[in-house]
């Protein structure tokens, strides 16, 4: 096994909700590591060097030595494997594919709440005009299947929290920071999840200004 220095490339503004869920993850596990920013405005994701690194040449990436990984589910997934001792996942069998379904199905669909709610909501207190149709659909879509997970007004999805309690607060909160209606309960569960030490570090960091 590597065991050098880990280092993760995010994002200048801090605002990519993929590389936050990578970042959590680590501090959850206590894994030290340093943080590289990448001003993605000014391309520097498109460098060479960049490139070498990263396949995707997006952020996360997480680099250990001569290995790197993009893709911030596929970091979170090789990180349980090899950080088992903190477990971020369900240890069922079945939920913890519960778990890995909601982070693809937030990563995949939805498309119209993250055109229409960018994380400058989130993490810069933007505000944005009502939702289009399609994005109301997809609100209540996203809305529907939170209650479905959560029905019996449970504290986290899965009985213990997971790293997919930390992917639906993001979505939930690009709705409920931007004023929009979201059930009181689900606006609970959000902040519940916001108020992790290893969250609001994250949001704690400095960002440069728009």
């Amino acid at each position: 096994m590597n065991h050098s220095p880990l280092r993760l490339y995010v994002d200048a503004q801090l605002t990519s909700p993929y590389a936050l869920s990578a970042f959590v993850l680590l501090r959850e596990k206590g894994i030290d590591f340093e943080i590289k920013t990448l001003d993605l405005d000014a391309s520097e994701n498109q460098t060479v060097d960049y490139a070498n690194l990263s396949l995707t040449r997006r952020v996360p990436t997480l680099v250990q030595g001569d290995f790197a990984l993009s893709e911030s589910s596929a970091i979170t997934e090789y990180l349980e494997e090899v950080f088992p001792q903190v477990p971020v996942y369900p240890q069922d069998p079945r939920q913890r594919a519960k778990a890995r379904q909601v982070q693809a199905w937030l990563r995949s669909d939805l498309l119209p709440i993250r055109q229409e709610r960018s994380t400058l909501v989130v993490f810069y207190g933007q505000t944005y005009g009502p939702l289009s149709a399609s994005a109301e659909s997809a609100a209540n879509k996203l809305i529907d299947a939170a209650q479905a997970l959560l029905a019996g007004n449970r504290e986290y999805l899965f009985g213990e929290w997971s790293i997919a309690d930390v992917d639906l607060a993001v979505m939930l909160n690009r709705l409920i920071l931007n004023g929009d209606t979201v059930p009181t309960a689900l606006v609970a569960y959000a902040k519940r999840q916001w108020q992790r030490p290893s969250v609001q570090e994250w949001v704690g960091l400095q960002r440069p200004a728009l």
